[in-house]
């Protein structure tokens, strides 16, 4: 189930939210509630994962288990040895569903390549559970935050696997800490200001999907499907990924967000404006920030982080960027990917660093943008032929000329569209809110009439049954 069809917006979340608000909270405590959102958290994966359903259980019972285990022992050698065994089992799902195919299928070709294709290793396709990378990752940072005492441990396995299993984040983030939410587990309050809070941020996400990502999402399709290869329609498809990828992403984690205050959570933000960013440092702390501060704390720090010498310094930052590459798919445009920040990083931070600082604002932006979407070639290729072909187009070399009468002709058919994205990429519809917010008259007025309107707008296009994807949700 997505956030973004009628089955949730109108059956789903109507139940559930009846269902958790009718549910007594005797002297202030959750417990109750806990164990509706859970329910309808397992609903609501089951409903398109009904056998991957158990193995999220078994992940979120053995962390559980673990957890008390390394609790207990704590001080002594049993409580790493536990702490270890807990990640290598979670890890051990990760790697068996998402990896498989990936270390298979290279192994195969190797061994083709060097036996002259004696050696033809086959294996049936594994399916990926959705969300599977997220949860994992929220299992691994509580267990990592227990050992080394940042965080109580949760002695209850039903607060624990609703921590784990909470629908308003469970497919595609963000990736929430057990540390940032334990409170909310355990005590947790509502109002109708907080509600009212949710309801807003969740409509402006449903919005920025249905109404913007789709959009941008249909002409990136039309792109592929077509034989227009001049430079003109190469450069209108990267730009039009950059805005799909953004809304997208950042709509399902507005929703989230949205949710989490309705049922009396904080999640923290996720994305902050990342094409304003003056430098790929910059855009990092602002785009996915509940991934790249994951493996800042979890992988950066813990391998020493920048406290180390240079060459090793080198090495860790690569090996983080390798790792985030992967993350996202078992395929090696993603290692590219990552490998491709972490270069740009390194260089940033050894070589141009002082001078890319010294630069007029404009001309960092510029060279942000172009190297992200470089970046977002590989990022959404099937291969890496497919993407080196995209980028010898944008360079000018093997396309059918500057201006293809497919790209004239989609370029002035979404030319309004693309403004209204680029626009709302940055902070000016917020300072423009904030300014309306001034006048409380108009603004109690103009609010709810927008917020109305993309909730009928949105509707609408879920009944059209649009182009409907959410692109996270294959990693």
């Amino acid at each position: 189930m997505v956030f973004s069809n009628l089955s949730f917006l109108y059956y789903f979340l109507p139940a559930t939210l009846i269902l958790y608000f009718i549910t007594p909270m005797p002297k202030g405590s959750p417990h109750l509630r806990n164990i509706v959102l859970l329910a309808a958290s397992l609903v609501f994966y089951a409903w398109g994962e009904p056998v991957y359903v158990l193995l999220m259980i078994a992940q979120c019972l053995s962390a559980w288990g673990f957890g008390l285990l390394i609790d207990r022992y704590r001080g002594r050698k049993a409580s790493k040895a536990f702490m270890l065994i807990s990640m290598l089992i979670t890890l051990s799902g990760l790697v068996f569903f998402k990896y498989t195919n990936f270390i298979v299928s290279n192994v195969s070709s190797l061994l083709n390549m060097s036996f002259s294709g004696i050696a033809n290793t086959t294996l049936k396709e594994i399916a990926l559970p959705i969300g599977i990378s997220f949860y994992s990752f929220q299992i691994l940072s509580y267990t990592f935050d227990l050992y080394r005492g940042n965080t109580d441990v949760q002695r209850n396995p039903l607060y624990f696997s609703t921590y784990v299993t909470l629908f308003p984040q469970l497919i595609a983030g963000p990736i929430v800490r057990y540390v940032d939410v334990t409170g909310d587990l355990v005590s947790r309050k509502h109002s109708t200001s907080r509600f009212a809070l949710g309801i807003r941020r969740f409509i402006i996400g449903l919005g920025k999907k249905m109404l913007l990502a789709n959009l941008f999402g249909e002409l990136v399709s039309i792109y592929k499907q077509s034989g227009d290869s001049s430079l003109l329609f190469a450069w209108i498809y990267i730009v039009a990924f950059a805005l799909q990828i953004y809304y997208d992403f950042s709509a399902y984690s507005d929703m989230a967000i949205g949710l989490g205050h309705i049922f009396g959570f904080t999640f923290l933000v996720n994305f902050n404006y990342p094409y304003i960013a003056d430098s790929i440092t910059d855009f990092w702390r602002r785009w996915h920030m509940s991934l790249s501060s994951w493996f800042r704390d979890y992988v950066y720090i813990p391998l020493g982080g920048n406290r180390v010498s240079t060459a090793r310094a080198i090495f860790n930052i690569m090996l983080v960027w390798l790792l985030t590459g992967f993350w996202h798919g078992a395929d090696w445009n993603f290692v590219v990917w990552g490998g491709f920040f972490g270069v740009v990083l390194l260089i940033e931070k050894f070589v141009i660093g002082k001078l890319l600082a010294k630069a007029p604002m404009l001309l960092r932006h510029a060279y942000v943008v172009l190297i992200v979407l470089i970046s977002w070639v590989f990022f959404d290729s099937a291969g890496l032929l497919e993407a080196f072909t995209v980028i010898a187009r944008m360079s000018g070399f093997r396309i059918s000329g500057i201006f293809g009468a497919a790209a004239v002709y989609y370029l002035r058919s979404y030319a309004v569209t693309f403004i209204i994205g680029i626009i709302g990429a940055t902070p000016i519809p917020k300072l423009i809110a904030d300014k309306l917010s001034m006048k409380p008259l108009l603004f109690t007025v103009l609010e709810p009439l927008v917020l109305l309107h993309l909730l009928i707008a949105s509707t609408a296009r879920m009944v059209d049954g649009s182009f409907n994807p959410f692109i996270y949700f294959r990693f």
